[in-house]
């Protein structure tokens, strides 16, 4: 088995899209707009979407729920890391080794927690 997509949820779609399309800027992905609550990011075995809540209430972020972008390699994960804080996003974790990962993490603009691993 293996995960077919993700999505976070958004309150203000152009920050968001903003915010991941400058994210993934060097990454080979083709974006797509289905709706108009809807973004995705389609590439080779990956799919990631932000999109506002199908039942119109706010998005809120999850307590514990983190979604992980494995990168390749450090540099990307120190790249990306300093990239999604001047973007906006908050540091929830420096870049470092953490066991056998050298991992960052962080929260988008809507509150939503990334790690970044190599």
């Amino acid at each position: 088995m293996k995960m077919n997509y993700c999505v976070v949820g958004t309150n203000d779609m152009e920050a968001a899209t903003s915010f991941y399309s400058a994210l993934f800027a060097q990454a080979e992905l083709a974006t797509m707009f289905p709706t108009d609550r809807m973004t995705y990011w389609i590439g080779v075995d990956f799919a990631f979407a932000v999109a506002k809540p199908f039942d119109g209430q706010p998005s809120t972020r999850g307590n514990g729920t983190m979604v992980g972008f494995n990168v390749g390699i450090p540099e990307e994960v120190n790249r990306l890391h300093a990239l999604a804080l001047t973007l906006g996003g908050t540091n929830e974790g420096d870049p470092g080794q953490r066991g056998p990962k050298y991992s960052a993490y962080l929260r988008d603009l809507d509150g939503n927690k990334i790690c970044l691993s190599d």
